[in-house]
């Protein structure tokens, strides 16, 4: 009985743990052009808010720096994330576009998708994050 007991005191620890885990997503993006304005990156974890503004899980606005700029997000729990990320060079926190609904500022996806005539779809864009991991995008212009 004490063995029983034992054993599954060690297999609830464990789930306990491992329920617990956490994980890190580092995003470098690249090719920045200019210092003007904010770099926003968002970060999605569900494919039907995908990438709709206001619906992020996590959010950064950050003053760019150089040619490159990273961020990590901290503390998520394992999954399929996607980047979306624009350089609002005005800072109107609007990827503003032309009268064909083409970005007129750099923007980009993770895995470094290129879209051709419409916004990708979360599984273009999406990365299994399992443990911690490091990401780099370069912006389209």
């Amino acid at each position: 009985m004490k063995s029983l007991l034992l054993l599954f005191f060690v297999i609830f620890s464990i789930n306990q743990l491992n329920a617990q885990k956490t994980v890190d997503l580092t995003v470098k993006i690249t090719g920045l052009k200019n210092q003007k304005g904010l770099i926003e990156i968002a970060l999605y974890n569900d494919p039907k808010k995908f990438p709709k503004v206001g619906q992020t899980l996590k959010m950064v606005r950050l003053k760019p720096n150089g040619k490159e700029i990273t961020h990590a997000f901290k503390d998520l729990k394992p999954g399929k994330y996607a980047v979306c990320t624009f350089h609002d060079e005005n800072s109107n926190k609007v990827c503003d576009k032309n009268m064909f609904g083409i970005p007129t500022e750099a923007f980009a996806f993770s895995n470094n998708f290129r879209p051709v005539i419409s916004v990708p779809t979360f599984d273009q864009c999406a990365t299994s994050v399992d443990k911690d991991k490091s990401l780099s995008i370069k912006m389209v212009y």
